[in-house]
């Protein structure tokens, strides 16, 4: 099953780069602003913090759909704009039923509706979360500024006002913190407390049924990529 092999990729990344594996949690999360199928409630204002990023990005404090920085907030499928009840191929919106009829973001024949590619790489601004949610200026990061972001900081796991996530601190003294919100896959919330995946907004082009994401457990972080389908948490950036 397609699904199942791509989160056993994701898996074995993530070990690769040292990170363990989690057990299932509670569906419907912890209570820190993410309850009902998809949590948050929407983000009205946004704060941004400057790590003295190379690029000088900003990143927001909050994920997309939370209120505090220790929310969960909303999850998403790569390229969809609005939260659903259940993540899987038959309910993704750029593919005609399956992984192999892929319909928008494909760069492989094989792998698209009727043979369709389109070799976008980066998803447009009408199919970003954050664009979509917070206007333009603000977007979901790419892999690239993911991986400036892990460069340029000290990450560590901790709790932060009783919510397990990661901080960044970076050399600016400012930092960061993402809560392991746990993922939805199917109609159901899994790792939530011990376990995150966060969308870039990149394809992954050597199989563009999947996306770059950013994950992290107690014990590591790293960067594999995973099915669209997938409902995960975003965390918007802007330029200063």
């Amino acid at each position: 099953m397609k699904s199942r092999r791509l989160l056993l990729v994701a898996m074995a990344a993530m070990l690769t780069a040292g990170l363990v594996s989690c057990g299932k949690d509670d569906e419907n999360g912890n209570g820190n602003g993410n309850g009902g199928n998809n949590g948050g409630g929407g983000n009205t204002t946004v704060e941004w913090v400057d790590l003295g990023l190379p690029s000088g990005l900003l990143w927001a404090t909050c994920n997309l759909g939370a209120t505090s920085p220790e929310g969960y907030g909303d999850y998403y499928a790569w390229g969809e704009t609005t939260t659903k009840s259940t993540y899987n191929w038959s309910t993704y919106r750029y593919c005609n039923g399956d992984y192999n009829q892929l319909t928008k973001y494909c760069n492989i024949s094989s792998l698209g509706y009727n043979g369709f590619t389109d070799n976008l790489t980066v998803l447009e601004a009408m199919d970003d979360a954050a664009t979509q949610a917070l206007g333009s200026g603000t977007r979901m990061p790419t892999a690239d500024e993911w991986r400036e972001l892990i460069n340029n900081t000290t990450s560590t796991w901790m709790t932060q006002n009783g919510v397990y996530g990661r901080k960044f601190t970076a050399s600016n003294g400012k930092s960061l913190f993402l809560p392991a919100a746990g993922y939805r896959w199917g109609d159901e919330l899994f790792y939530a407390g011990s376990f995150v995946n966060y969308w870039s907004s990149s394809l992954y082009t050597d199989d563009p049924t999947g996306a770059w994401i950013f994950c992290f457990v107690s014990d590591g972080q790293g960067m594999p990529y995973y099915g669209r389908y997938g409902g995960f948490s975003v965390r918007a950036v802007r330029q200063n």
